[in-house]
């Protein structure tokens, strides 16, 4: 089920921040009370390996981010304990020391279940008896969500395959420009672009000069 255009779910959840700190976060409450974007990005599961190249790839982004009033939440469904290990570990070998964004720990799989992100089939054997399938993590599962709540955007990639953090900047960027001028941004939109009125008009004015 899709969730673009509806509230992120109104959930607390342990997370860790760089320092060792356990944290309590609520990601609508972030977005509410601080007047601000979030980009919460699922990963599979800390010490692997596409995982800490994204982790590093958000933090390099981490200022452009801030720009755009935007918290970066990563998140997974290791423990705090495991998430300070991994932070604890330095870059070349394979950990993510110097990723200062905080980490959800999603240990019970709440919220990653109510967004159904988790790779976990319910079947049954020849005697009807129950069994679960699936790696029992999440997908590399994407949400930006805007100043009131609303999820503007969620994608979801298969584990193997790592994401453009240059498409979240981009998106944030239409988004916000959407927000203060009430236009529409066409495909490939990047700031300082035409972007159109929601009217045949403008549409066939833009696709005349592009």
């Amino acid at each position: 089920m899709s969730l673009v255009g509806k509230k992120f779910p109104n959930v607390t959840i342990d997370a860790m921040s760089e320092m060792g700190d356990d944290l309590r976060i609520n990601i609508f409450e972030e977005t509410t009370k601080n007047q601000q974007k979030v980009i919460l990005f699922w990963y599979p599961k800390d010490f692997t390996f596409v995982c800490p190249t994204e982790l590093h790839a958000f933090q390099e982004a981490l200022g452009e981010f801030e720009k755009r009033n935007t918290k970066v939440i990563g998140a997974s469904c290791d423990t705090n304990e495991v998430h300070f290990a991994w932070l604890n570990v330095s870059k070349d070998n394979g950990g993510i020391e110097g990723v200062t964004y905080p980490l959800l720990a999603d240990t019970h799989r709440q919220l990653a279940n109510l967004l159904d992100i988790v790779d976990q089939d319910l079947e049954f054997d020849e005697e009807g008896n129950e069994y679960f399938t699936g790696s029992n993590v999440t997908y590399r599962a994407t949400y930006l969500i805007d100043e009131t709540g609303k999820v503007f955007h969620e994608s979801v990639n298969d584990m193997p395959l790592g994401r453009n953090v240059k498409e979240y900047l981009r998106l944030i960027d239409a988004y916000t420009h959407v927000q203060k001028h009430g236009e529409v941004c066409p495909a490939n939109w990047e700031e300082g672009k035409d972007a159109m009125k929601a009217d045949r008009a403008s549409t066939a004015e833009y696709l005349a000069k592009n």
